[in-house]
């Protein structure tokens, strides 16, 4: 049999259809892990590739595509990681012996690189060579790099084949609709991709999934005329639908053949398909190809080694200077020592007491005020929603938008961010997000595409005028970002380097926790030394009684009272008196932070939620606004009694 880079450059090669649609289609869900039917159903895959063998296929694609170690350890499989691959890998081989070529398949790892992401190029690479090395040395004639949506990580993929094996590699590519043009991998239009990818070690740039027949035709048509790679073309089968709980296409037959013949015409020399694509499609596609002699094309040029290849990102603009993105910016760049209140937000559909508590703050001489998003897993009314009530009602007030990665994907947390920056809500504290086993719906998938540090180095992307690809977005950001930290940490080692880490993706101002007992502030801040230059806002949560301290100490990780504070909380008699000696055990602290030259402020926890507990809190220590009188002071609704 020839190989197969000789017959590319000679005539269209069929490729076969989607494996995983076909699993699905024989009753196997998609929380399944469909790598592992290799050696738990063996006959099923045997019998998909025979089924596409049958139906005409020249390259049958291994089992493979989630099978690296990374993605797999999210099913507690990676352990199997070489046994999987090795098995696919195997059923190929024998259902193609010498009619087809096998093509090794290689997908993403499932999760974005850092810095946004938890993936190390390092990850991906070994991810990518661990698999290469399997495949090729097991029966694979060529390794194809699928449904890459990130040239970063596409280019990390081909490195770890190349260093594996000399098989040919495909490189296909996901392009994603932008208007009316294809131009989504990693940002970059047709024309950058085709030009990147030239440089690289690869023998053939594929282009696969997302799009249906008609979208991959517009995206070949620019290819052929801008390299001299041979290109792969295989479309999905329209869009899906879901009819009765199943996922379906209902593209037909005869449309796919059209169409793979019309990619053919046009320059394809590979033509296959990608998700619902079956071997009756395939079939249909075999009878049109041969119904045409598409022009002969070269032989492809050679190549850059993967030392000369080059992968230029665009650097983005100038961020706008930190102290002109917003007014709670520039008091903190003027040295004056700030102070800032959580407000609560409802969880119902009114607002009232929380928006009254923000003029009753700002009146007081409060400089910002927090909303939390979704503590401890409680569906509340969302920050971003809350912050732009409170600026109707108290427009000097500046918010700072809790914003954390538990609940919305990349997209949605693009989506979010470019429109609090439109609002105005450019105060934002990037925080991971408790899991939501902790809260009042514990079956709530949670989303965690990426963490804190991620999320802050993806702010700083969209301040250059970049989205978390590292494209231009047309237009910058002006967001002003934070974050969080926990000093009474069980693990200060590991809490101090996330800290830092924080600092390094570049967080502009910190909130911590609620901190009882100053020894454990000054052991983290000494183990943060280096990050002396970020302003620093110490918690203040003035305990209420004596049953509220002994909770917090036991019950609450990181929330130490030290046993003076104890002692004295229990020598107080009533609950009032409880309550009073709280408040002037914060006062102390509050006090030592203004007196500390590395705090510039501090974050307040009112007291269940009592404002004016705040302001007995503040009282003598804050100046009220010279526009105070402006706005109406608040009016509280009444709470009726609980009978």
């Amino acid at each position: 049999m020839k190989s197969f880079i000789d017959t590319l450059r000679e005539r269209v090669i069929l490729f076969d259809g989607a494996m995983g649609t076909e699993i699905y289609n024989r009753g196997v869900f998609i929380n399944r892990c469909y790598d592992e039917l290799s050696l738990t159903n063996p006959d099923m895959v045997r019998e998909i590739h025979a089924s596409y063998l049958a139906a005409g296929a020249e390259v049958l694609t291994t089992n493979t595509f989630g099978a690296n170690r990374l993605r797999l350890s999210a099913f507690g499989l990676a352990d199997k990681t070489v046994e999987l691959n090795l098995a696919a890998v195997q059923l190929a081989r024998e259902v193609a012996g010498d009619r087809a070529w096998v093509a090794g398949s290689v997908g993403p790892v499932g999760g974005q690189l850092a810095p946004v992401g938890k993936v190390s190029p390092g990850e991906a690479f070994q991810a990518a060579r661990e698999q290469a090395c399997i495949l090729s040395e097991n029966g694979a004639d060529l390794i194809i790099l699928e449904t890459f949506g990130n040239l970063a990580e596409l280019w990390q993929a081909v490195r770890g084949v190349r260093s594996a094996t000399d098989l040919p590699i495909v490189a296909s590519v996901t392009f994603r609709t932008e208007g009316l043009t294809y131009a989504q991998v990693s940002g970059l239009s047709t024309a950058a991709v085709a030009k990147r990818l030239s440089t690289w070690p690869i023998q053939a740039l594929g282009v696969n999934c997302a799009l249906g027949p008609r979208g991959i035709l517009d995206v070949v048509e620019s290819l052929v005329q801008l390299t001299d790679l041979p290109i792969i073309a295989q479309p999905n089968a329209g869009y899906p639908q879901v009819v009765d709980g199943r996922t379906i296409f209902l593209t037909g037959s005869e449309y796919m053949a059209e169409y793979a013949r019309r990619l053919a015409q046009k320059g394809a020399l590979g033509v296959g398909g990608c998700c619902g694509t079956t071997p009756k499609m395939i079939k249909e596609m075999r009878v049109f190809l041969r119904s045409i002699s598409p022009a002969h094309r070269g032989p492809a040029p050679v190549v850059a080694s993967p030392e000369d290849a080059k992968t230029e990102q665009p650097t983005g603009e100038l961020p706008v200077p930190a102290a002109e993105r917003t007014e709670f910016a520039r008091r903190i760049a003027s040295g004056k020592f700030c102070v800032s209140v959580e407000l609560d937000p409802p969880r119902g559909i009114n607002p009232h007491r929380a928006v009254e508590g923000a003029a009753l703050l700002y009146r007081a001489g409060v400089d910002v005020v927090n909303i939390a998003d979704g503590p401890r897993a409680v569906a509340r009314m969302g920050p971003t929603a809350l912050s732009q009530l409170v600026r109707n009602r108290v427009p000097p007030m500046e918010t700072v938008v809790h914003y954390c990665c538990r609940d919305r994907n990349l997209l949605g947390m693009q989506m979010d961010l470019l429109g609090a920056h439109t609002l105005g809500l450019r105060n934002i504290l990037a925080v991971t997000g408790d899991p939501p086993k902790m809260g009042t719906y514990p079956n709530a998938t949670a989303v965690f595409d990426i963490d804190s540090i991620g999320l802050i180095s993806f702010i700083q992307l969209l301040n250059r005028g970049l989205d978390f690809s590292g494209q231009p977005i047309g237009g910058k950001t002006a967001l002003y970002v934070g974050t969080g930290c926990n000093p009474g940490a069980v693990d200060m080692g590991l809490e101090s380097d996330r800290f830092l880490r924080k600092v390094d993706a570049g967080a502009e101002f910190t909130f911590s926790q609620p901190l009882f007992d100053d020894s454990l502030l000054e052991r983290f801040l000494d183990r943060t030394a280096s990050a002396s230059d970020v302003p620093f806002f110490v918690g203040i949560m003035p305990l209420v009684s004596v049953r509220n301290a002994e909770f917090l100490h036991n019950e609450v990780p990181g929330m130490q009272i030290p046993d003076a504070v104890m002692k004295a909380m229990r020598s107080a008699g009533t609950r009032d008196q409880q309550r009073e000696v709280g408040l002037q055990v914060a006062r102390e602290a509050l006090l030592a932070c203004k007196a500390h030259p590395r705090i510039r402020g501090v974050y307040v926890y009112p007291p269940f939620g009592s404002y004016r507990a705040v302001l007995r809190l503040l009282d003598g220590i804050l100046e009220p606004p010279a526009d105070a009188d402006e706005i109406p002071p608040p009016k509280f609704k009444r709470r009726v009694p609980r009978k």
